[in-house]
This record gives structure tokens, C-alpha cells and sequence, in this order.
């Protein structure tokens, strides 16, 4: 019996774990049925989502409907907005659920997701872009059931983003990393729902940024009230960054709008709750921190929150006589007064004011104080400022724990006060600016992780309405020294409006070496991301640079006397009139680099004036690929070189294969050496009737062309003696080549043979001889050239003309003169037969022929005969 039983209980089991898997196989169509449905029925948006399904053993013994990547896209007038996006959603429901009719609801208990967003948006209108209900349907009386019912007791929330946008109040708030979860009975119109959130807070009104990424946490038992639509908060912690927080009251939804009747405080006074403020990133562990006096912070916010009114609220942030010092450094924060009120009495959101009244502290006998008060901060905020004090900078790593490798050294000085509205800085209307003082920084010294070194021996600053003045600023880096003055105008509309920072300088240098302002520290994980982002030239800079330094080090080039203008605007850097001696000769350039669209570009004139060959062309890479035949020339150069070109994203070097333009030069004072060039030595092993080292290139005129990583030479001609030569062809940036070299030479420089023959021509027949044609092919690379030449062919057609001319002048003389010159050429003793006449020239000529291409191509090289004087 018992075996029995536990067979029929196996194969019960056994039925149970089948219908476990099938049973989603089974309804995973009518599950997504239903939730298009109701999606369908109730929303007036682009629904999608790639997936649902049903998992009987994830919430075992509840059934989990998962939905994957669902999204809501909104239409007009918020067309192509993303409202709401998940990454996952599940809900958990009883099993009984699925066995409903089409028409019954399917009642949801908990709904969790991860990695989403929400996105509400209010437009100029007041239009929010969440009411997205398809209108005019009378949900309860329709006469149908609604595919989908909520009687949720827990809910869940992962890695989630909240953006509140309301352009016509110019509000932005994000809350990033939100991680929440609640549970209750909802099932209850009154309960208790017992809360956890954590988020970072983002806050931005009209381009000013409150909050950045401010750490928030809150652990709540909320008192619901569903059918007061009241919220209360009872049992709670809060937490900005380390700073502790309690609430009492109630939050409630009225027909008007909602209204608050809050209070708040942190629970102790002790100082360490100012610590708490600062984010982690910019402070140590506060736990054994040593402290004296108090910070607090108290405040409420009662009243109705409508389209017209706010809620009154008053912050009350102070502290007294504080001081704070940390157990392994040696000096403490003292005397620190903290009186700061933000506050509205009306309920009119532009009657809110902030009151700075009073920050300061000290660090041994340095003081610092400042202080502000803001009105009208809805429509056109007033501010009045003031900031004065020294501080030592060398005595703020020993009072506090800044991360530094090495400490600062340097005495800031301050003394500045502001008043201005928002409205006259963003119409740069300066007369209603008042700004005045004047800060300074002195014996600054600052050393990096690297181990390079900022020294500013003298910075001053002085404010007045329109701009701030740059009055001094002098500083050394590595080899690098500095002389810096000029303005920046529009400096507000920069700090509080993002508009542009305008500036005018001028700089002079001594000595200014471009690697002092390089990085050279080992790419890290984080660097390595950020390579794959493209540098950019920063849209907000609006500013002119004119520059002079007597030595500029720049890779291993060493410039003289270099000037020039740097106009940075519109994500552009445009160099005018820059000037440079180096090489030799003297460098000028003009051009721009972009860095606007996706694929930075850049534009060039450059100027070349006297410079010496072998080191422009050896020593900058770009002109080497260009012309790498001029790295073995000696001489002067001037030339025009027009290029243009993409650059890399990342390094900003030129994209060779993008680049294009033409260059232009004139060679001057030259002379060739050709063990610097493979092709020049594989030139002169081949043609050997022209001595490659004797070339003279003066006043050589060249012009070439380059695009898509290919050179084009114009023809040009030089001259070697009385042997003239016209050269073109093209070559790539990969030194692959195919020029032609076409020569006029004359004949006597085809060997001794040739010129032997040549003189038993009559003077006459001899003056009819022209110059012979002869070309070179020069294939290969640049470094394994390949050089043929038509020389053997030119030289035979040669020898058959004389040879011709010779034969015509002989047979014209006569048997007796042929006979007398076979005799005078034959040897003594010779006793062959003797040829006929026309047999003995055909074979002197052979001879004679045979032994111009050995003197030709023999291994041995026959000296060019001396021209003619």
C-alpha cells in the first residue's frame, strides 16, 4: 500500500513539475494578449515591448509575468518623447489569474522593475506630456470588465531615472539611480506603507545648477489615506549625503493642488552635521573628527501648491562659533559662522529670498568672510555679493583632507564685491553692473602626480562693471616661463546665463616648451574610455590670443622667434600671421582647425622662405611623405604649401588619407647626395652617362598636387650639361611610386665607341646628328626603387644609323679607298681570305657595334667624353 502511495504521489509530482513548464507555454499568448489590450484600450501613445512572459517557479507560489523592454513614445504635441521606458517589468499575481476569461480582470499583487525611465515634460503651455488616457470613455460604465486590475501590496523599483522638465519655468530636476521599494495593502483605503529610497538629485532653474548629483536617502512609514488622498509622514530618516533629517506632517492632494504642511530639522546640532553636507568625494571619514559648537537646520513649508501659488516655507541653516579639525592633520577650522535663510512669506514664488548673511572662518590668522542676499528669483533675480579675506593655501591640506600628491604653497587674496540683475547680464547691459576689488594669488607652487610643477609668481585680477582685467599674470613650468595680460568681458553671462566667455590676451615668452602642457601620466581604465570620445574646441570660448616668445620647443624642433594671432570661436582655432624661424629660414603659416562637426577638419597656408631642404623634409613628417625625395637635397627652399584634411578624433594629427592641397616651391643653392636616397643611387647605377653627385637643381621650379593619399608632379625640367630632362609622375603616402624621367642626350655621351665612330663621319653628316630620346621608368618604392631605361634600345638604333652613314660615305670612295681600309685594319700576317668589300664594312661595323654596348653596359664605367669647348 504504501508503495502504491508514494507511486501515485510521484506521479503527482511528476505532473505538477510538468505542468509547471507547460503551463506557460500554454497562456503565454492570451498573457500578452491581455496586456496589449490594455495598453491598447486605455493609452493614446507608441506602446512596444519586445517580449512577455510567464515563469510559474520565479515568485513560486505566486505566477511572474515578465515584460521585456517595454516603451511609451508620446505623440504630438510631444511627438517622438520617450515617457516611459523598462528595462524589465514583472508582475506577480496569483496562478488562479490566468484561468480568468477574456472579459475577467487579472487582479496584479506586486509589480518590481529594473533599469527604467520617466520622463515628464510640461511644455510652454502647461501641458504635461503624461496625459496620454484616451479621452472621452467612460471606464467604469462601459459594460465591460477591465483586462487588468491592481491589488498591489509590494512594489519595487531598480536603478531607475526620474527627469522633471517644465520649460515654461525653466525647471529641470533629475533623479538618478533611483532605488525604491514599498509594501502595504492597498487593498485598504487607510494603511501604512513602509518605504525605502535612495537617489542622486540633480536641480537646475533658468541654466543656474542648485544640485549636482546630491546623494539622498529616506527610510519612511507613510500614513496613507486613499480616500483623503493624504499622506503623513511617521516613523522616518533622511539623509542628504551624510546630513540627517527628520519630517513631520502631511502631504495631501486637494482638488486645488496639493497641499503641504511640513516640518523638518536634523535631529542633533552637533557640527559634524556640516561635514555630513559635503560629498563624500571631497571629504575623509568624519567619525573622529573633532568638533566644537553646532550646525543645524530647520525649516517648514505650509500653504497650497498650485499653477499660481507656492507653499510658504522658511530654511534656517546656522551655526555659531564653530570649529572642526581632523585627528592626523596638524591645524584646525575655527571661528566658522554660518547664518543663511531661505525664505517666503507670501506663497508668490518670485517673493522668495536668500539671505547669506554672514560665512566665515579662519585658519590660523587668515580670515575668510562672505556674503550675499538674492531677491526676485523668479523673474529677475537681484544679487549683492561681497567676498573678502586671505587665505594661505599652503595651511588648506593641513586643515582639511585635500587629495594632493604634493601641497599647495600661495597666498590668495580677495577683496571683490557685485551687485547685478540676470536680465542686464544676459543683454550685456554693464551699466546696471556694478562690480569693483580686486583679487590676487602670489608664490603659488603646485606639483602633479607626474611630477611637473606650476610656479605663479604673480597673479592679479581687478573687476569693474563691463569686464575683468587681467592685470598681471607671470608664471614659470618646467623649461616654460610666462607673461600673460589682457581681459575677459561677458564674464557673468558666462558663470550664470552659459553664454560666451569673450577674452583678448597677449602672451610673451621667453622659452615656452609645448610638452610642459601635455600630459605624460600611463593611460588608465577611466583615460581609455575618454579616448574614444572626440576632443573638442569648447563652443563658449570667444577669445584671441596674440602671442610672442623667443624659443619655442615643440617635439625636437626648436622655433625662433615665433609670433602670431589665436582666434578660438565657433569650436574653431584660427592662427593668423604665425611666424617662425626654423630650419634655417623663416615659417609662416595660416589656417584653422575645426572641431564643430563629428570628424574634426583643419585648413593651411604654409609659407616657406629660405628654409634648408634636408631639415624641412626629414624633420616634419607630413612634408616627408609629400616630397621624400628632398631629404637628399642640400639647399634652400622657398615654397607655398596649401593643405587640408580631416584630423583624428583623439589626437588631433592629420588623417593622411583624407588630405589634399598643393604645394609650390623654388629650389635654391642646391647640391645632391645621393647616399640619402636609395632611388637617386639606383638612378645613377642605371643611366651611368650622368654623374647624379654633379647635379645642379638651382632655381629648379616644382609644383605638385596631393589627394587621397596620392602626390601628382607636375613636369618640370632640369638640366645636366648639355643633357636636358623633363620629370613627372605620382607617389602615395606609402612611398609606392611611378615617375618618368625623359632625356635629349647627345650622342657622344653613349660611350668612346660611339664617338669613335662619330668622327669618321664628314663634319657635315656628323652636325646632322641629333640628340637622342631616352627614358627611365622609376617604379618600386622609395626605398626598393626599381629603374629601367630604354638606354640599349636608343644605343642600337644609334649604331645602326652610323653605321648606315659610315657605309654610305665608304661605298662612295671607291673599291681602292674600301680595299686600302681593310688592309690598314687588318693584322700583319694575317693570311684569312680576303672579304668583298661590302662583307669587310658589314663586319667592321658589327665589330664597332659590339664594342659600343660593351663600353655601354660593361661592368667597368667609361668617363663621359668632356663637351665641347
Amino acid at each position: 500500500m504504501i508503495k502504491k502511495i508514494l507511486k501515485i504521489v510521484g506521479i503527482v509530482l511528476l505532473l505538477l513539475v510538468v505542468s509547471a513548464f507547460a503551463i506557460p507555454y500554454l497562456f503565454e499568448d492570451q498573457i500578452k494578449a491581455k496586456i496589449a489590450k490594455a495598453i491598447n484600450d486605455n493609452v493614446d501613445a507608441k506602446v512596444a515591448f519586445e517580449d512577455a512572459d510567464l515563469s510559474l517557479f520565479k515568485s513560486f507560489p505566486k505566477a511572474n509575468v515578465s515584460i521585456d523592454k517595454l516603451s511609451i513614445i508620446n505623440r504630438a504635441p510631444f511627438e517622438g518623447d520617450t515617457l516611459v521606458a523598462f528595462e524589465e517589468l514583472n508582475l506577480k499575481m496569483s496562478v488562479m489569474e490566468l484561468f480568468n476569461d477574456d472579459n475577467e480582470p487579472m487582479n496584479i499583487e506586486a509589480i518590481s522593475s529594473k533599469n527604467g525611465l520617466i520622463n515628464i515634460i510640461f511644455n510652454k503651455d502647461g501641458v504635461g506630456n503624461y496625459d496620454i488616457a484616451l479621452k472621452n470613455q467612460d471606464k467604469n460604465d462601459d459594460g465591460k470588465s477591465k483586462p487588468l486590475a491592481l491589488k498591489i501590496k509590494e512594489y519595487e523599483v531598480e536603478n531607475f531615472k526620474f527627469k522633471y522638465t517644465d520649460e515654461a519655468s525653466k525647471i529641470k530636476m533629475t533623479l538618478d539611480s533611483i532605488n525604491h521599494s514599498g509594501s502595504g495593502d492597498f487593498a485598504n483605503d487607510v494603511l501604512d506603507l513602509d518605504t525605502e529610497t535612495t537617489a542622486n538629485v540633480s536641480l537646475n532653474m533658468d541654466k543656474m545648477n542648485y544640485l549636482n548629483n546630491v546623494k539622498v536617502s529616506l527610510e519612511a512609514v507613510l500614513g496613507i489615506d486613499l480616500n483623503k488622498s493624504k499622506y503623513t509622514f511617521k516613523e522616518n530618516k533622511a539623509k542628504i549625503n551624510d546630513l540627517p533629517l527628520e519630517f513631520d506632517g502631511f502631504i495631501q492632494l486637494v482638488e486645488q493642488g496639493q497641499m503641504y504642511d511640513l516640518t523638518f530639522k536634523t535631529p542633533t546640532s552637533s557640527f559634524k552635521n556640516f561635514l555630513g553636507l559635503i560629498p563624500e568625494a571631497y571629504r575623509s571619514n568624519i567619525e573622529n573628527v573633532k568638533t566644537s559648537g553646532d550646525f543645524t537646520v530647520k525649516g517648514f513649508a505650509k500653504g497650497m501648491l498650485t499653477d499660481t501659488t507656492v507653499p510658504k516655507f522658511n530654511i534656517d541653516i546656522a551655526s555659531n562659533n564653530a570649529s572642526f579639525q581632523y585627528p592626523d592633520l596638524p591645524k584646525s577650522v575655527k571661528n566658522i559662522v554660518i547664518d543663511t535663510k531661505i525664505v517666503n512669506e507670501t506663497g508668490i514664488m518670485n517673493d522668495t529670498y536668500v539671505n547669506l548673511d554672514q560665512l566665515s572662518f579662519a585658519i590660523d590668522q587668515d580670515v575668510f568672510n562672505a556674503k550675499a542676499n538674492i531677491k526676485n528669483v523668479a523673474t529677475n533675480a537681484l544679487v549683492d555679493a561681497a567676498l573678502k579675506g586671505t587665505i594661505n593655501l599652503a595651511n588648506l591640506s593641513k586643515a582639511y583632507p585635500i587629495k594632493l600628491d604634493k601641497p599647495l604653497t600661495g597666498i590668495l587674496k580677495a577683496d571683490v564685491t557685485t551687485k547685478f540683475d540676470m536680465k542686464s547680464v544676459e543683454t550685456s547691459q554693464y551699466q546696471n553692473i556694478n562690480n569693483a576689488g580686486t583679487m590676487s594669488l602670489s608664490g603659488f607652487k603646485y606639483t602633479d602626480e607626474n611630477g611637473k610643477g606650476m610656479n605663479i609668481s604673480t597673479a592679479l585680477v581687478q573687476f569693474n562693471p563691463s569686464r575683468v582685467n587681467l592685470q598681471q599674470f607671470k608664471a614659470t613650468t618646467g623649461k616654460s616661463d610666462l607673461s600673460v595680460t589682457g581681459v575677459l568681458e561677458n564674464f557673468y553671462g558666462f558663470v550664470f546665463r552659459n553664454q560666451e566667455l569673450k577674452g583678448d590676451f597677449d602672451m610673451v615668452s621667453n622659452t615656452l616648451a609645448v610638452s610642459d602642457f601635455m600630459t605624460t601620466s600611463e593611460p588608465t581604465k577611466e583615460s581609455e574610455a575618454k579616448k574614444t570620445e572626440a576632443m573638442k574646441i569648447p563652443a563658449f570660448l570667444n577669445c584671441t590670443l596674440t602671442a610672442k616668445a623667443n624659443t619655442v620647443l615643440y617635439d625636437n624642433l626648436t622655433l625662433k622667434d615665433c609670433s602670431g594671432k589665436l582666434i578660438v570661436r565657433d569650436q574653431a582655432v584660427t592662427l593668423q600671421n604665425v611666424k617662425t624661424n626654423v630650419f634655417g629660414g623663416q615659417i609662416g603659416l595660416n589656417g584653422m582647425v575645426s572641431t564643430k562637426q563629428k570628424t574634426p577638419t583643419f585648413k593651411m597656408d604654409l609659407d616657406l622662405n629660405k628654409v634648408d631642404i634636408f631639415q624641412t623634409f626629414t624633420q616634419l613628417d607630413m612634408l616627408k611623405k609629400i616630397a621624400p625625395i628632398a631629404g637628399a637635397i642640400n639647399g634652400k627652399l622657398n615654397s607655398n604649401i596649401k593643405l587640408s584634411g580631416n584630423l583624428d578624433a583623439n589626437e588631433m594629427t592629420p588623417d593622411l588619407k583624407t588630405i589634399s592641397g598643393d604645394l609650390l616651391g623654388q629650389l635654391l643653392s642646391t647640391t645632391v647626395n645621393p647616399s640619402n636616397s636609395n632611388l637617386l643611387s639606383a638612378l645613377g647605377s642605371n643611366i651611368k652617362f650622368i654623374d647624379i653627385n654633379k647635379l645642379n637643381l638651382n632655381d629648379i621650379k616644382a609644383a605638385l598636387t596631393f589627394k587621397d593619399g596620392k602626390v601628382a608632379v607636375k613636369p618640370f625640367n632640369i638640366k645636366y650639361q648639355d643633357i636636358t630632362a623633363t620629370i613627372d609622375g605620382t607617389h602615395g603616402f606609402d612611398q609606392l611610386m611611378n615617375y618618368n624621367v625623359k632625356m635629349n642626350v647627345p650622342a657622344k655621351y653613349l660611350g668612346t665607341e660611339a664617338n669613335a665612330l662619330i668622327a669618321k663621319l664628314t663634319p657635315a653628316n656628323a652636325a646632322k646628328l641629333e640628340n637622342i630620346p631616352i627614358n627611365a621608368l622609376l617604379g618600386g618604392s622609395f626605398s626598393k626603387p626599381k629603374v629601367t631605361t630604354d638606354v640599349k634600345q636608343a644605343t642600337n638604333s644609334l649604331v645602326t644609323n652610323l653605321v648606315k652613314q659610315q657605309k654610305e660615305q665608304l661605298v662612295g670612295k671607291g673599291t681602292t679607298a674600301l680595299t686600302n681600309l681593310i688592309n690598314k685594319n687588318n693584322k700583319p700576317g694575317d693570311t684569312t681570305k680576303a672579304a668583298t668589300p661590302k662583307e669587310e664594312v658589314k663586319k667592321q661595323a658589327e665589330t664597332k657595334a659590339k664594342d659600343l654596348l660593351n663600353g655601354l653596359f660593361g661592368k667597368k664605367k667609361e668617363k663621359p667624353a668632356d663637351p665641347p669647348k
